[in-house]
């Protein structure tokens, strides 16, 4: 990076650049807070991404944002701490070493044994737990990289220990046969967040029942005819009366030849089905509360891989999913199977490996959430946390009133092992955080530790205050807690932000952040969510490579609304790309500029000697500093970097630097120090969306100024409005409307800059005329006219020439010579016909109910977009013929 005035580069080298500046931010440790306890904090905890992963998009839009917030609030002199951190994922883990395993050495884990497999996943972790890391870097993020936290560390590892106890000792974990989701394929239970349920394609299995003591049958209507075995019962609706001679029967289940009763039960659907219920209370959960409030029995028959278990006769050792075939066979023979019907229904999956999900009674740990939910609902109900956007507060407040007991353990090897240990010579069970010697009851030293772990997101839900020191009182967490900002996807809203609410609060005492920032999820350019399936799954670390990573950061979240999907394409990094060029060209011409002055030593800015541009242009950015800040407080991340760019593209680049040109060349060297003070202002406020390629041109600036004694853009001070020029941006729009109606006059009539062209200014107003005269060399300049005349055109060029209002000015450009008339008046004509057949043919579409109701959201967006420029066209073609005939 450049802190000497050396020679200026042509381009700007993002790959070679980036890499020399993080290096330098590291170097002089300016990522760590500022422990000054007269400084407010600010604090951010990363999400942890797993500790096996790799970068992807939804990494890249989380850093964009945090890093953001962090980099602003830095600048306003808080002492910011971003503390990073990875978590061990437990199933993820697993199954990923799993799988390298039986790749690479034929084993499973279970053929080498716990101790060992632990071995080779710490070796894994190891080798590439820390690639995520060094990826973060080549964002730029800025976080505390001393303090990274590990959710299977020392510490978080007290934090859950302590946690599992507490709630133990206050009655809120325990131990219990409940029906929980099971994964075949993983083989362990998961919460009610990590089975994902869609419609899919199934069958609706109509079964005879035959009645005891009668000659009837009662059909029996099931999508799962495998679980027979498990029957208990067969339930009716009380108010069924076609079925209400039936109640007290019994029925024998098919296959088995076994003997239940008929059972009435409010929870039994009258319109699904024939009415009937089979109730399965071991693989259903429905059946299972309808099993507790009639007392019956509870037949697991289901193995772990999901084979069938000795309570299914011969189809014992079978698949679940081949039985289901097999069985329906043997039933149709039976003719105990009345008929198939296709339906469309909910189906759970594993959020991991996809597999079907089992419903099955099991003994596992729980956590009673509705003690814990309360104080969390009250947070936000009462204002102590604010979730943006303000509609997913419903949301969570809609789950959290409505939150069941949560499944906490795991039939896994990986991840924080149950501190619970039990007794071989008595009943007795040790709950403890530290490792016992002994059992609690009769002493003996004969006993073992459960050999299940926690969900992964319990020690998540500790992240806010475990990575801070908690249980111990330290000097990080009675400064940094409660945090600050919690800043993630709406899709983890429950998994991870609601739990951290309710544990930091437990743990704590007051809720773990005052703000919830929910960005959305990425999309492609068309709207499609991006997966590997679609091939349009796009590598950050490509896009770092090919566009810098400024580009990348701006192109994810400029124009974003929090809560709001967010879209990605290749045109927009290259615009994120294109802005990072206009900015280094802009700096590297003042930069040219100031080597041709004697060397600019003041900068201070002396309202006398302002021109009008120098005025508009201050007191724009005046505004801009003022909506800036506003926007950020607001949260508003995207709209505050869209009208950055807006003010440095095109006010700054585009039309004051090119009248900066004008004087210069005219020997107004005082402008320098003026663009030298805005491009200040400009690199700090763009800094914390653009860190990389401000910070260099932050030093190259400062080396055209006398001092400079700050080490880095980041520690300087985030601007804030303080000159008070107000200026009257009707003088310049008057410029910049003229000139821009010059230009589409050429661009229309394909009139080339080196073919002359007077205007001829019509107005009764002196200011205008002033105006127009001040800037008259800046007009010419950049519009390539002739001369500009302040008088009355002639009658026989009137006919051939073109008109357009600028305020209370007329302009006439005369065309004579330049173009044929007619032929333009026919062309136009033509064009406006067919704009016309256009607007009318998506107008039609897009009444089409047809069309609406069926073609995507981005499609219909597109045609929507079209028919807005076509109209745009129309009216420009209708006043360019009204300007010409």
């Amino acid at each position: 990076m450049n802190q000497n005035n050396t020679e200026f580069p042509k381009s700007y080298d993002y790959n070679k650049v980036e890499k020399l500046i993080y290096s330098y931010w590291q170097e002089k440790n300016l990522f760590s807070p500022d422990m000054d306890d007269d400084k407010d904090p600010f604090t951010v905890i990363m999400p942890p991404p797993n500790v096996t992963g790799t970068l992807h998009y939804g990494h890249a839009l989380t850093t964009a944002i945090e890093d953001a917030l962090i980099r602003w609030n830095r600048m306003k002199g808080k002492s910011t701490l971003w503390l990073p951190g990875s978590d061990h994922a437990g199933i993820a883990t697993q199954v990923v070493v799993e799988k390298m395993l039986m790749e690479t050495q034929g084993l499973s884990r279970h053929e080498i044994g716990r101790e060992k497999f632990l071995e080779h996943v710490w070796e894994w972790v190891d080798k590439y737990g820390g690639i995520i890391d060094e990826q973060f870097n080549s964002l730029g993020a800025s976080c505390d990289w001393s303090r990274k936290s590990f959710t299977l560390d020392d510490g978080p590892s007290l934090a859950v220990r302590t946690t599992f106890v507490n709630l133990y000792n206050k009655g809120r974990i325990y131990r219990g046969e409940k029906i929980i989701n099971w994964c075949p394929r993983c083989l362990t239970s998961l919460s009610d967040l990590e089975v994902k349920h869609s419609e899919e394609k199934g069958d609706l299995y109509y079964i005879k029942y035959n009645v005891i003591g009668t000659n009837e049958t009662l059909t029996v209507a099931t999508t799962r005819p495998e679980t027979l075995f498990g029957d208990t019962a067969v339930a009716v609706n009380p108010f069924d009366e076609r079925y209400s001679h039936l109640l007290k029967s019994k029925i024998v289940i098919p296959l088995i030849n076994k003997e239940v009763s008929i059972i009435a039960d409010e929870a039994v659907e009258l319109g699904f089905g024939t009415g009937a219920l089979k109730v399965t209370p071991a693989h259903d959960i429905n059946d299972f509360e309808i099993g507790i409030r009639h007392e019956l029995d509870t037949v697991n028959i289901m193995n772990p891989d999901g084979t069938l278990n000795e309570f299914s006769g011969k189809y014992e050792g079978k698949d679940r999913m081949v039985v289901r075939e097999e069985a329906t066979i043997e039933l149709e023979t039976l003719n105990l199977l009345e008929k198939i019907e296709p339906i469309i229904h909910s189906i759970g999956r594993c959020d991991r490996c996809d597999t079907i999900v089992e419903p099955l009674v099991s003994k596992q740990w729980f956590l009673e959430m509705k003690p814990l939910a309360e104080p969390a609902i009250q947070a936000v109900n009462n204002g102590d946390i604010k979730i943006i956007p303000e509609r997913f507060s419903k949301i969570y407040l809609n789950w959290m009133n409505n939150i069941r007991d949560w499944c906490i353990s795991r039939q896994l090897w990986w991840g924080h092992r149950i501190p619970v240990w039990y007794c071989n010579l008595c009943d007795g069970m040790t709950v403890s955080i530290t490792d016992p010697e002994s059992c609690s009851s009769c002493k003996s030293k004969d006993i073992y530790q459960d050999s299940d772990v926690l969900d992964t997101w319990f020690s998540s839900g500790l992240w806010t205050h475990s990575t801070l020191g908690w249980p111990n009182s330290t000097k990080d967490l009675n400064k940094f807690y409660p945090t600050s900002v919690m800043e993630t996807g709406y899709d983890i809203l429950f998994f991870w932000v609601a739990r951290m609410i309710m544990f930091g609060i437990e743990n704590m005492g007051v809720s773990p952040f005052h703000t919830i920032y929910l960005h959305g999820l990425l999309r492609d350019e068309t709207g499609a969510k991006m997966s590997k399936s679609k091939g349009n799954v796009l590598d950050p670390l490509d896009a770092i490579q090919k566009y810098g990573a400024d580009a990348l950061r701006f192109a994810l979240t400029t124009g974003s609304t929090p809560g709001n999907d967010v879209r990605i394409s290749e045109n927009k990094l290259e615009s994120g790309r294109n802005f990072c060029n206009k900015i280094w060209n802009s700096c590297r011409f003042i930069d040219f500029l100031n080597s041709k002055t004697d060397g600019i030593t003041n900068i201070d800015i002396d309202e006398q000697k302002l021109n009008i541009e120098d005025v508009w242009i201050l007191s724009r950015l005046n505004i801009l500093i003022q909506d800036v800040n506003k926007l950020l407080e607001d949260y508003q991340l995207g709209e505050a970097e869209r009208i950055l760019h807006d003010y440095i593209w095109s006010d700054f680049c585009d039309w004051y630097i090119e009248m900066a040109k004008v004087r210069f060349s005219d020997g107004d060297e005082e402008v320098v120090s003026i663009l030298i003070y805005i491009m200040d202002i400009l690199l700090r406020l763009l800094h914390p969306f653009m860190p990389f390629i401000t910070e260099e041109l932050w030093h190259r600036i400062h080396s055209m100024k006398s001092t400079n004694n700050i080490e880095s853009i980041m520690i300087s001070d985030y601007p804030q409005s303080s000159i008070k020029i107000v200026g009257d941006d009707s003088k310049i729009n008057i410029i910049i409307e003229l000139i821009r109606g010059i230009r589409n006059v050429r661009s229309e009539f394909n009139i080339q800059g080196n073919e002359d062209l007077n205007i001829y200014i019509s107005t009764t107003n002196s200011n205008s005329l002033e105006t127009i005269n001040l800037e008259k060399s800046f007009i010419k300049n950049t519009t390539k006219v002739n001369d500009i005349l302040f008088e009355k055109i002639e009658d026989n060029d009137l006919s051939k020439s073109v008109k357009f209002v600028v305020s209370d000015i007329i302009v006439t450009i005369p065309l004579s010579g330049l173009i044929d008339m007619q032929k333009e008046i026919g062309r136009l004509d033509k064009e406006l016909s067919e704009v016309d057949k256009n607007i009318n043919r998506l107008q039609n579409l897009l009444k089409s109910e047809n069309f609406v109701n069926k073609a995507p959201e981005e499609v219909i967006e597109a045609e929507n977009e079209r028919l807005v420029q076509s109209e745009e066209r129309k009216y420009q073609l209708q006043e360019i013929l009204k300007s010409i005939t």
